[in-house]
């Protein structure tokens, strides 16, 4: 029985390593050992960062939301709290993206939760 040669598949290996390690600055996108552990954390890297996304984002949307708030004299959890009450169920998505493009209809949400959070 013949034996089993790895030269094809450990090339193939070689150059998929080295090709996700393209760009990368110095010995990490041009010698093995050091692109296979780049390529490995960044891989590492990606997975964590696409979970953290979620969270940057919605501290993104929410830093907006208290910032429009505030121009109409609430703060962020007092507007939310007034939203909640006056039964609007907006997401704060969509709440960020009227801060943001449509400052009359926010301002008109910010009276609503006013009156509700006096009432």
């Amino acid at each position: 029985m013949a034996r089993i040669k790895r030269s094809v598949s450990a090339r193939k290996k070689r150059r998929v390593v080295l090709a996700r390690a393209k760009g990368y600055y110095g010995a990490k996108s041009r010698q093995y050992k050091t692109a296979k552990e780049q390529v490995h954390h960044s891989l590492q890297y990606a997975y964590r960062d696409r979970r953290n996304k979620k969270r940057v984002i919605r501290r993104l949307w929410i830093t907006r939301i208290n910032a429009a708030a505030r121009l109409s004299g609430l703060s962020y959890s007092v507007f939310m709290n007034g939203l909640k009450r006056a039964g609007v169920q907006l997401d704060r998505k969509v709440l960020a993206d009227l801060a943001v493009n449509d400052a009359a209809a926010f301002a008109d949400l910010a009276e609503v939760a006013k009156k509700a959070v006096a009432a």
